[in-house]
């Protein structure tokens, strides 16, 4: 019998292990992705789209940001061009959490593997994913999005629902939910390398002063968030490299 060309499909019971801890880790993302689409879909619903058109928009651009940026944009009544130029620079930062996601991705692994994965990067996914040790296993990655990105979607659409029925305070608060998993995304990691830890704080840091330094403020937010993650993660790099290592892929 000829032999499947993905090393995945030959490790069922190991497949089956990873999208249990994909689910388990997706958890609290999706608790807090429902709750913080309650305030997206609120702004959905001032721009004047109906509860079905903000699922399917949180179903379909995987991208909280950029829907963010998107609605204030047509409520505005914004031209075509100045949407795709405005949510181009607010999701600019997840062609570098692709580009460091590849590297942990096995040659073996297909292209459609990859589409998939490339579709579903955001940052708490990323964060989840990046902190794996080894290779990243795809069914890791679709336990958590098989959790979590519907509840983003129906989040949405019941905020539409609600609009402004909520009171401002009550939305304002469910914000703080996301923050939190940002949190504990790099903190783990942090209390066990002081590396990783030192340049948590100076992203804090830098990220503060490039909001009050002249010149450098009046650059949009999302540009200078791509320009001080690249800064960083070279001087990363380059002051600590890592060495590259290698899984062994069974094949029995």
């Amino acid at each position: 019998m000829k032999k499947s060309s993905s090393p995945y499909a030959l490790r069922l019971p190991e497949n089956r292990a990873w999208l249990k801890k994909g689910i388990k880790d997706g958890i609290p993302i999706g608790l807090g992705y429902f709750a913080v689409s309650f305030s997206l879909g609120i702004i959905a619903k001032q721009a004047g789209l109906t509860a079905f058109q903000g699922f399917l928009t949180s179903a379909t651009v995987n991208a909280s940001a950029g829907q963010y940026v998107g609605f204030v944009l047509i409520a505005e009544c914004a031209t075509y061009l100045e949407v795709a130029l405005a949510i181009l620079v607010a999701n600019g930062r997840y062609l570098l959490m692709s580009t460091a996601l590849s590297q942990k991705m096995s040659p073996s692994l297909s292209i459609w593997h990859r589409l998939v994965i490339g579709n579903f990067i955001v940052d708490e996914y990323f964060g989840i994913a990046i902190a794996q040790p080894g290779y990243l296993n795809p069914n890791y990655y679709y336990g958590a999005i098989l959790f979590a990105s519907p509840l983003w979607a129906i989040g949405t659409m019941l905020g539409v629902i609600a609009g402004n029925l909520m009171p401002a305070r009550f939305v304002s608060a469910f914000s703080v939910a996301l923050y939190g998993m940002f949190f504990a995304v790099f903190i783990p990691p942090a209390r066990k390398e002081r590396t990783i830890l030192l340049f948590v704080i100076v992203s804090f840091f830098l990220s503060w002063a490039a909001g009050i330094v002249p010149f450098v403020r009046d650059i949009a937010e999302g540009t200078r968030t791509i320009i001080l993650t690249i800064l960083i993660s070279a001087a990363a790099a380059v002051c600590f490299p890592r060495k590259i290592y290698h899984e062994e892929e069974s094949e029995a």
